[in-house]
């Protein structure tokens, strides 16, 4: 089977209502996204209904960038999946290394809120990657493998194949710097091993995406790696010109 193309926006903190609405305004005339590579915006909180509203027939889906692992109940400033769906979301951002560095989350946090995605309904984009400080000691492989085993502990293979994984060394992050191919290659690999252990039709099911500086002037060579599925894109993103170049890189890789 044919893995799916995706080309992800993760706004983090950034754009007004007003301005998710200019961007949105300015990327529906790039479209339509209907073709091989699956385009996903995710706004802040804040903005999911006008992104939500922008979308249109462009085949353009709306994905949020945190969840927690609670139905409901007393948590002040969280959102719960169920939220999230009724939003209009079809995926959610899972892990991401500022959620982990910033916020304190953990393998075991990820995973329960990975339970609470799929039970909603929504498709989890599990972000790992390693530090820079873990790379220069040869840790980059252990690190992952814990990332990916500890977030997807206790699911099944059915339940696994309708997931998102996306490589992101925090290294590259909003650094400007970027794995090469071949890095992110490597490591790609890694992670489609570690699918295929659970069986053979998950590793060929499950789009496996890079994140870190990625533009549109090398997002191609990114995806001449056969375990590239797309990016996950940050910085880059907040343009509507720029996002959408990126995305059509990623929709006609030659594979």
């Amino acid at each position: 089977m044919s893995r799916q193309r995706i080309a992800a926006a993760n706004w983090k903190m950034y754009k007004t209502r007003s301005q998710a609405k200019t961007f949105m305004d300015a990327f529906a005339k790039t479209g339509p996204w209907t073709g091989a590579a699956k385009v996903v915006v995710c706004p802040p909180f804040t903005s999911l209904d006008v992104v939500g509203a922008g979308l249109g027939a462009s085949g353009v889906a709306l994905g949020a960038q945190d969840c927690h692992w609670e139905t409901e109940g007393a948590f002040t400033g969280e959102v719960a999946t169920a939220m999230l769906k009724d939003a209009g979301c079809t995926y959610v951002i899972v892990g991401h290394s500022e959620r982990r560095k910033l916020f304190g989350e953990t393998d075991e946090t990820v995973n329960k809120k990975l339970q609470a995605a799929v039970k909603a309904g929504l498709i989890p984009i599990l972000c790992v990657g390693e530090t820079l400080q873990e790379r220069d000691a040869g840790k980059t492989e252990s690190v992952v493998r814990t990332q990916v085993t500890g977030g997807l502990a206790g699911f099944d293979a059915a339940t696994v194949k309708g997931f998102v994984i996306a490589y992101e060394p925090v290294w590259a992050i909003g650094t400007g710097k970027v794995a090469t191919p071949q890095q992110a290659q490597e490591v790609h690999a890694v992670i489609r091993k570690l699918l295929a252990d659970r069986g053979p039709e998950v590793a060929a099911a499950v789009p496996v995406l890079y994140g870190g500086s990625v533009k549109a002037d090398n997002i191609a060579a990114l995806m001449a790696g056969p375990d590239l599925d797309g990016g996950l894109v940050g910085g880059a993103a907040l343009d509507p010109v720029s996002f959408a170049a990126i995305a059509k890189g990623i929709q006609e890789a030659q594979r």
